[in-house]
């Protein structure tokens, strides 16, 4: 008898349909030939391993396992199937065929996905979310999965999500979905789940000192700029990294829908549903290109995809490997990652705002007034040599962050400093201008802006446009770099409000360009 069951495969963050049938032919004899179950259909290794887990999991939850011969077929034939996704629809399917779910031969209205244990338990799965925006986008009307996946995939209007916890459950419900009065789905409001947004543990009130440090990530998410903060060991650049998204503006839910088809492929996403804060990656120097881009025979996302809405932050820059530095260059410009392999080419998503930190000199102390430096103006260049000068052109703002002095540290007559909600309502208001500015665009902020859109957001007047010159003729800024000025000075004018660019906003986008010095370079 023939049976047929619906799956899903996720490929980069999409998901696409899996049509699995299974076949038991009556043979004669009992001999092992016949009782053989074959996988077909290009299954890698965890798909054909399903064999025994399946056959324990019904055994143990008191069903018969065929002893006919049984073939699974998991089509479309010629894409390769990977994980353990497939064994609740293929329990399901010898179930079916075997004449245990009712009179029917398929189970075309319904989606299965789930791992199952020995003892017949569903376990959760990667990539709940873009299985139930697939089914949503098929018209199947009914998406069965694992507990532990339910809240996340619920968040797809206009598809019945049910969630099981193991695999008796799932045959009680399929009987139930075909009855007169189907059970009610899991319900999910993803507007009260965003209402819950901005829970932060860190806040910048808790940062005594570094003004002028605060001022930079506060202009820097308000343009969405890329920055990097310089300064000695233990002056506080972490401490400032790890707040930034705070100060950010809120998700969306399409934003915050796109993130979590990324964290859901990657399998960090939980019981909790939506990712609803922007992420804050921070991978270590001794990534490799995978680890940050991304990679594998199916390739996975990396940190740059993994920090989509949010921070990638990389501490010690110059200590990653500059191969490794330099894939950063196109996902910093098209805001994507395409990673092509011989079976398929998947693009994943990367619009992210890179936060680095570095010491200024390899003892970390070159210009501390209170610490010697022991390295020479050699090692202080070879050491900033490091970074290439193509990704320091894509990063907007360099600031100083000298170290804390006692004053400032010790005692409670520091001065009161903004907090984070404080600084977020500006940043705010300085992107609805943006928004408002683009509405005729296709980009949010001003820190993808093209050429063209600099020509015409950002003019400048005589004053401005002779210290630009000045800056260029001798500090040696290269063409990428005055663009990058003008961008940021056109987000100064927006926190401030100003709808022209005065000469104030780029003297002070042109101080946050500390590396574009000659002996820097």
């Amino acid at each position: 008898m023939l049976f047929r069951t619906l799956s899903a495969a996720v490929y980069g963050i999409d998901a696409d349909l899996v049509d699995i049938e299974v076949d038991i032919t009556a043979t004669r004899g009992e001999s092992e030939q016949a009782s053989a179950v074959t996988i077909v259909g290009l299954p890698d290794a965890a798909v054909r391993e399903s064999r025994e887990r399946i056959r324990a999991a019904l055994q143990n939850c008191g069903f018969f396992f065929p002893f006919q011969k049984t073939t699974i077929n998991l089509a479309p034939a010629d894409v390769r199937k990977e994980g353990a996704s497939f064994d609740l629809p293929i329990a399901l399917g010898i179930l079916g065929a075997g004449g245990d779910l009712a009179e029917e031969t398929s189970l075309i209205h319904v989606l299965c996905v789930g791992e199952l244990s020995l003892d017949g338990r569903v376990r959760p799965i990667k990539g709940a979310l873009p299985i139930a925006i697939l089914a949503r986008e098929g018209k199947i009307r009914h998406l069965i999965l694992p507990e532990e996946n339910a809240k996340e995939a619920a968040v797809v209007a206009g598809v019945n999500v049910y969630p099981v916890a193991d695999l008796k459950s799932a045959t009680r419900l399929v009987a139930a979905l075909r009855s007169s009065d189907p059970p009610e789905p899991l319900k999910v409001d993803p507007t009260e789940i965003l209402s819950h947004t901005g829970n932060y543990s860190v806040d910048f009130h808790e940062v005594r000192g570094q003004v002028s440090a605060k001022r930079a990530l506060e202009i820097a998410s308000a343009g969405g700029h890329n920055i990097l903060l310089i300064g000695p060991p233990g002056s506080g650049k972490t401490m400032l990294a790890k707040r930034l998204p705070t100060i950010m503006p809120p998700l969306e839910f399409e934003a915050a829908l796109e993130l979590t088809k990324i964290h859901s492929v990657a399998g960090l996403t939980g019981r909790a549903g939506l990712v609803t804060e922007r992420p804050f990656r921070s991978p270590h120097h001794t990534i490799s290109n995978a680890g940050l881009i991304g990679g594998g025979a199916v390739p996975r996302p990396g940190e740059v995809s993994l920090a989509h809405q949010g921070v990638l932050f990389l501490d010690e820059l110059p200590e990653f490997d500059r191969s490794v530095l330099e894939v950063l260059r196109q996902p910093l410009e098209d805001q994507k990652v395409t990673i092509s392999r011989a079976a398929m080419s998947l693009t994943f998503p990367a619009a992210f705002m890179l936060a680095a930190a570095m010491n200024p000199c390899p003892c970390g102390f070159w210009n501390d007034p209170t610490r010697e430096c022991r390295c020479s103006p050699i090692q202080v260049q070879r050491y900033v040599g490091r970074i290439s000068g193509p990704l320091l052109d894509r990063i907007d703002i360099h600031i100083d962050v000298p170290a804390v002095k006692f004053r400032e540290l010790a005692g409670d007559t520091h001065p009161e400093t903004d907090s984070s909600t404080t600084i977020r309502n500006r940043v705010i208001a300085a992107r609805e201008r943006q928004l408002k500015r683009f509405s005729s665009e296709k980009i949010f902020s001003n820190a993808t802006m093209t050429p063209r859109m600099i020509r015409r957001y950002c003019r400048i007047d005589t004053a401005s446009e002779q210290m630009l010159e000045h800056a260029m003729t001798r500090v040696g800024l290269s063409a990428r770099a005055y663009d990058r000025i003008l961008k940021v000075s056109r987000t100064i004018a927006d926190l401030e409000g100003s709808e022209k660019i005065q000469s104030t906003h780029v003297s002070e986008a042109v101080g946050y360009r500390s590396l574009d010095r000659t002996y820097w370079t």
